[in-house]
């Protein structure tokens, strides 16, 4: 028994390859595209996500990952983003162990491999949703794989609205989730292996394997649950071969109506009521773990969603559907971020943007009726499942089951994308096979249309390798959005080039002047350039602002306490712990404030409290072996030293403050030994030479210690006090030569 019940597409006449080659091919061509990418460094999101994620280190309970975010926060915390990802944050943590730390390498290069593998994968997807099902002479789905497929798996593999799930580390959770998404499609696909005897049945058990596939998809992220749209849309177009046209003829005009004896011979009613009780079970159970509910998100975020007047929030909800249409088509103009004025709103009917609203419903409706009222079966059913693959992955960012805290994000577009490459694959076909004699003319359109994927990938794929490229190719697309700004200002600001930065941070607070965040980090670089009256001015607009803004607190009492403005400092400390109960960072300002004021006593409990909420403070440590040394408590000031070496073994500066100590109760042995390994760690501490030829010259080793002295004025010629020191070393020396018979 042979082949039956296939539906083939129309194509473009390509090579001929074999299901294993074609999938190489598709998974090189992926390859290709992403693979300049692979030592890129961690950035933007990749900070928070792995960076700083504490629920990949080692030492932290593996059971973390199913209680935190995607970010490491507590799911019940009302700061959390309720992203939840757990076997997403699992792959990151596999990463880390492997690699034995943070090494980007590993996780761009298994980016890259899923994207190639999903590519591959998506032949078989294709192949399906064109060519229907085919049986072989056992029973089983054997997947014809026609030229269409492949053609749509390269479009697929080359995209570059890709660049940010493959290039960008966190985009890890979009690659799989497809992954998930593909395998749970595929298998609902085997539920329909058939008999010899050609019956209706389907397997129950491959139903619930998809079910748990796509649980696993939807571990990965939340749009994984979206598989159960396309399964059931495949059920009903191919395995049922409904007409969906004529369905809705028959509901509106209540002629013949449904047979539903047959629907329950076939099986139908079953399995979608299987599909929707493992939907429901997977949204109430994911509804249980948020804890809190839905996250906060501020206008900042989706500006449009705050609209008062629901037209307006219509229109700029649609208009950014069309945006990403538009980034679907023609995928040049690609930014990281595109919240913060990158797209300012739609406030009237008359704004000239309503055009790509038409224009988009208008082609969303040609396609819409073609896919309904053609006469061609076949083409019926592929534009139908081309829509549903492109529109259904999209739903849970559109803005209309819940707010979503993005105005654009390439990442969502990735499963979508495949609806668009199977549609764009289709429609050449088709028109390869109307339009015959242009065939040679479309061919080569076509590979230019891939060589320009291929070329745009790579150039993107470049510009993800760093944080300065990625932020600064943001400009040209995006130049009115405060956080392009801010970012490009951070970037150099953390490289050091802190004069270049101040323009960005005044250009991202004039274009959003309530970006608190920007207007923060300009007030610690005047502050640090000691322009300390405008840093005041702004870092005072700053927490007028956000109240809650604990930093932003913390940074004021500093240039207050620079100012002298004891009072006003000390009241800002406090606010900023207020609002944040564990800051060693302020306790150790405190301290500091407390000290210029004399209130040794107060100065050292806040460094005390310091050190408790963070352990390794090493300068809250330091700080108050210092000030019990200079008030005298020596003997205090060797058991915090000690205290503090037990748990910095290694801390250079604490060492050197010991052996201080030490040298001043005449424990020479021990001061000495605490130098020379503090020199260990730091050979070229002028200081520490210096003061540790001091306590040689105490200790009466005179040539040690001149030995220490002529290093220390070597390092720092300037060193206060060690010239003098040095010069009284050299009369005594000269004066015991001459008293030496």
């Amino acid at each position: 028994m042979g082949l039956t019940e296939v539906y083939w597409d129309h194509h473009i006449p390509l090579p001929k390859l074999a299901p294993a080659r074609a999938k190489v091919a598709v998974a090189l061509v992926a390859l290709l595209c992403f693979v300049n990418s692979y030592d890129g460094e961690f950035v933007f999101d990749d900070s928070e996500a792995i960076v700083n994620n504490k629920d990949l280190k080692p030492e932290t309970p593996l059971s973390n990952i199913w209680r935190n975010d995607f970010w490491g926060s507590n799911l019940s915390s009302n700061t959390s983003h309720k992203s939840y990802r757990p076997l997403t944050v699992f792959t990151f943590r596999l990463n880390y162990l492997i690699a034995g730390g943070l090494h980007p390498v590993g996780f761009h290069v298994l980016n890259i491999v899923l994207h190639a593998v999903i590519s591959a994968l998506m032949i078989d997807v294709f192949a399906i949703l064109i060519g229907g099902l085919a049986y072989d002479e056992k029973g089983r789905i054997r997947n014809h794989a026609p030229k269409t497929s492949l053609l749509a798996a390269v479009f697929f593999a080359a995209h570059p609205v890709h660049t940010e799930s493959v290039a960008g580390i966190v985009g890890r959770a979009d690659l799989l989730c497809a992954l998930f998404f593909q395998l749970s499609f595929l298998t609902y696909c085997k539920a329909f292996n058939k008999g010899s005897d050609r019956d209706d049945k389907f397997s129950v058990q491959w139903v619930v394997v998809s079910l748990l596939l796509c649980a696993a998809a939807m571990l990965c992220k939340e749009q994984g649950i979206t598989v159960l749209g396309i399964n059931a849309a495949f059920d009903v177009l191919l395995i049922c071969n409904v007409n969906v046209y004529e369905l809705s003829q028959r509901l509106l005009l209540r002629k013949n109506p449904l047979d539903v004896s047959e629907m329950l011979r076939m099986g139908l009613l079953t399995r979608l009521a299987l599909m929707g009780l493992g939907g429901f079970l997977m949204l109430y159970a994911r509804w249980r773990i948020m804890g809190t509910g839905p996250p906060a998100f501020t206008e900042v975020d989706n500006p449009a969603s705050f609209a008062e007047n629901i037209f307006l929030r219509i229109v700029n909800y649609n208009y950014y559907y069309s945006l990403n249409a538009w980034l679907l088509l023609c995928p040049w103009w690609l930014c990281f971020d595109w919240s913060m004025g990158c797209v300012p709103l739609i406030k009237s009917a008359a704004d000239w943007r309503m055009v790509w609203l038409l224009l988009l419903w208008c082609v969303l409706i040609g396609l819409i009726s073609q896919a309904l009222c053609s006469q061609d079966s076949q083409r019926r059913r592929t534009l139908t499942l081309g829509l549903v693959l492109l529109v259904v992955p999209f739903l849970p960012a559109c803005n209309i089951f819940f707010r979503v805290g993005f105005v654009i994000a390439e990442r969502v577009l990735y499963l979508s994308s495949a609806g668009y490459c199977l549609l764009l694959a289709y429609s050449l076909g088709h028109c390869c096979c109307r339009w015959s004699k242009y065939r040679k003319l479309l061919c080569v359109t076509t590979l230019a249309l891939l060589c320009v994927y291929v070329v745009r990938c790579a150039l993107r794929s470049h510009q993800w390798r760093s944080e300065q490229s990625l932020f600064i190719s943001a400009l040209a697309v995006c130049p009115l959005n405060a956080k392009v700004h801010y970012n490009v200002g951070k970037n150099l600001a953390d490289g050091g080039n802190t004069t270049a930065a101040v323009g960005y941070y005044r250009e991202a607070v004039r274009l959003h002047p309530t970006y608190v965040h920007a207007m923060n980090n300009l007030g610690n670089i005047l502050k640090e350039k000691n322009e300390l009256i405008e840093a005041e001015e702004l870092l005072s607009k700053a927490v007028s602002i956000q109240p809650d803004f604990a930093a932003a607190w913390m940074n004021l009492g500093i240039v207050q306490n620079s100012l002298r403005k004891f009072e006003a400092a000390e009241q800002s400390y406090w606010n900023a712990i207020r609002f944040r109960k564990k800051y060693p960072d302020c306790y150790y300002n405190l301290g500091r404030l407390y000290a210029d004021q004399n209130r040794h006593v107060d100065a050292l409990n806040a460094w005390r409290n310091a050190t408790v909420l963070k352990p390794e403070h090493s300068l809250a440590w330091n700080n108050m072996v210092i000030l019990l040394d200079n008030t005298g408590n020596l003997g205090q000031a060797e058991l915090i030293g000690r205290e503090a070496l037990r748990i910095l073994p290694n801390d250079y500066t604490i060492m050197f403050s010991l052996a201080n100590v030490l040298g001043k109760l005449q424990k020479y042995k021990e001061s000495e030994g605490f130098f020379l390994h503090a020199l260990r760690i730091n050979p070229n501490a002028a200081s520490c030479h210096g003061n540790l030829a001091v306590l040689y010259h105490r200790w009466g080793k005179l040539e040690l210690a001149k030995k220490h002295y002529e290093l220390s004025l070597k390092l720092d010629p300037e060193a206060p006090g060690t010239r003098d020191n040095y010069n009284m070393l050299r009369r005594k020396l000269d004066q015991l030569k001459r008293s030496t018979p």
